[in-house]
Formats: structure tokens, C-alpha cells, sequence
């Protein structure tokens, strides 16, 4: 079988693997338009703790997915493959080519292996499952899915309150588990693509990179942005956006249920675990380059994928 031309390259890669500054060296070397894989990105006024890229970094080249939803809204898997897939063409159509860089991997699945059918459930057992996780917390739940579904489990923080409520609902409906739908693709993906993924082989320099990072937000006035968010009328702190990694820790912190010293453990080891959990989806996944962004020799190799993409 003939595969048939990539027309975007994916950039993949654990949080402060160096994804943003690399897309945008590649910005600089070809015509290309960024569209955002990052399910924090989305959010209007989480700038300072999602890293998001600021005014002279998106003047660089044009940006997509980017503040086009309220903290209190939802964005999901299916809405960024349809977005992706609208802006895919509309690039392409414009002569230019569209680099896809990210962390949120549930994202990257969807856009390269399409996206699946979930089952339906009842608001009987959504509310079942809710009462059992109010009298059990969320941690003993994540335990409850190891049991039924360990592949879901094992990608899921033992705090994702959505995410493993949903994946139980599910089994409690079907008594098939959630990762078993997802292995049964009913949409092929869109279109062919090019994706490397950026692997830092010296976890103990990631850990580094990731602490000083969270400390340069807490400088630049990370809490500061978090009071702002708190004060708006459509915050929840139990919101999709809210999950978000350091934004939970800091609403802990500023409501006083942790003091400083907990809170910047709880924010670098939770960011820490992200990372892992990034690293551990995009072991998973088949045809990805895998290369180590803290050595010499990565910018290259990715212009020579680029070029694949950009080749007449």
C-alpha cells in the first residue's frame, strides 16, 4: 500500500521538552502556520501558567487554537480533530503548511488515528459513580479502574476526576472497557502525517528544565493570574480548564489549603508526572521519530522532516 503525501508535521513532546522554540526556528526556515495540540492553550486568560506563547513569539508566524474558549467552557478530542481538519485545508489552501505542536497526546491519538464512537450513559450511573467517588475520593476510583481497565488507568492521573469517572461510567454501562472503543477507530484519520517526538534522554535534566520553568511563572506573576481567574464568574475549580497542571495546586494554595513550601512540591511533582505520562503516550505510539531535544543535531533533523512535508 502507497502511503500518500503528509501534509502537516506533528510535534509531540513532554511538557518543557523545548516544542514551542523549536516550531518556531522551523518558523523561520518555512512558510508554515502553528495549530496548537494543547488542551490548555485554548483557554482565554491561562497565559502565564500554560506557557503560552506570547505576543512576539506568535508574531513570528500565525498561530491557531489559541484563546478561543472561557475557562468555564469545554474543549475536547473531537473538537480539535474537527478544528484541525478545518485548518489543515484553509493552511494548505493559503500555500502554506501547517505544524501541529503539542502535549495534550489524547489529541495527537485523535489526529492520527482517528477518532472513535463512545457509548452513551445513563444519568443514573453518571450519578452513581459520583456519590461512590464522594465517599471514596478519587484516588481509590483511579484503583477501581486498574482493575477493569489498567491501559486507561495507567494514562490517567489518580485525580483526573473527569476523565476516570467517564471511563468507569462506561465500563459500568458496557462492561467492555473504555481503552477497547478507543482501539476500535470508526473514523480513519483525516489525512497522512509526519511526527516526531521530543524525547529528553537525561530525565534528571527535564526535572531541572521543568522546576525552573514553574519557578519563571511564579515569577512572572502566575498567582497573580490565578486571583484574576478566581474573581470571574464563570471560574469553577472543578472545570476542565481547571485541571490544567499548577492551576489546581495554585487554587489549593491561595484558598489555604497548602502553604507555600507544598504548594510549589505539589505544582513541580504534578507537572513531573504529566511529563511522564506525556513520555509514556508517545512511547506508545507507532511511526514517531523520536528525538532528544537536548542534544546537537535535533533542529536539523527536524528541517529534514519538514522538507518532506514542504516537497513538491
Amino acid at each position: 500500500m502507497t502511503m500518500s503525501k503528509p501534509l502537516a508535521l506533528v510535534i509531540l513532546g513532554p511538557t518543557a521538552s523545548g516544542k514551542s522554540a523549536l516550531s518556531l526556528e522551523l518558523a523561520k526556515r518555512f512558510p508554515v502556520e502553528i495549530i496548537s495540540m494543547d488542551s490548555a492553550l485554548v483557554y482565554r486568560g491561562m497565559d502565564i501558567g500554560t506557557a503560552k506563547p506570547t505576543l512576539e513569539e506568535r508574531a513570528v508566524c500565525r498561530h491557531h487554537l489559541i484563546d478561543i474558549r472561557n475557562i468555564g467552557e469545554s474543549y475536547s478530542a473531537a473538537n480539535f480533530l474537527d478544528d484541525a481538519v478545518r485548518l489543515v485545508k484553509e493552511i494548505r489552501a493559503r500555500g502554506r503548511y501547517p505544524l501541529i505542536v503539542g502535549g495534550t497526546m489524547l489529541y495527537a491519538k485523535a489526529l492520527r488515528d482517528g477518532i472513535n464512537e463512545m457509548p452513551s450513559t445513563s444519568p443514573e450511573v453518571r450519578m452513581a459513580v459520583a456519590s461512590e467517588a464522594e465517599t471514596l475520593g478519587w484516588p481509590a476510583m483511579h484503583a477501581k479502574l486498574a482493575e477493569v481497565d489498567p491501559q486507561t488507568a495507567a494514562r490517567l492521573s489518580p485525580n483526573d476526576s473527569q476523565r476516570i469517572g467517564r471511563a468507569l461510567e462506561v465500563y459500568r454501562m458496557t462492561c467492555r472497557p473504555l481503552s477497547a472503543f478507543h482501539a476500535e477507530a470508526s473514523k480513519a484519520p483525516p489525512f497522512e502525517t509526519l511526527t516526531v517526538g521530543l524525547l529528553p534522554q537525561d530525565r534528571k535534566a527535564l526535572h531541572q528544565r521543568i522546576e525552573e520553568r514553574f519557578d519563571l511563572m511564579l515569577a512572572d506573576g502566575f498567582l497573580d493570574e490565578m486571583r484574576q481567574l478566581m474573581q470571574r464568574e464563570d471560574f469553577d475549580p472543578e472545570s476542565p480548564a481547571m485541571r490544567a497542571v499548577g492551576y489546581r495546586q495554585a487554587v489549593d494554595f491561595l484558598e489555604g489549603r497548602t502553604d507555600w513550601a507544598g504548594f510549589h512540591l505539589a505544582g513541580v511533582a504534578a507537572t513531573r508526572q504529566l511529563a511522564k505520562r506525556q513520555i509514556t503516550w508517545m512511547r506508545s505510539m507507532p511511526d514517531v521519530t523520536l528525538l532528544d531535544p537536548l542534544k546537537e543535531g535535533t533542529l536539523e533533523a527536524m528541517v529534514a522532516m519538514m522538507n518532506q512535508v514542504v516537497a513538491p
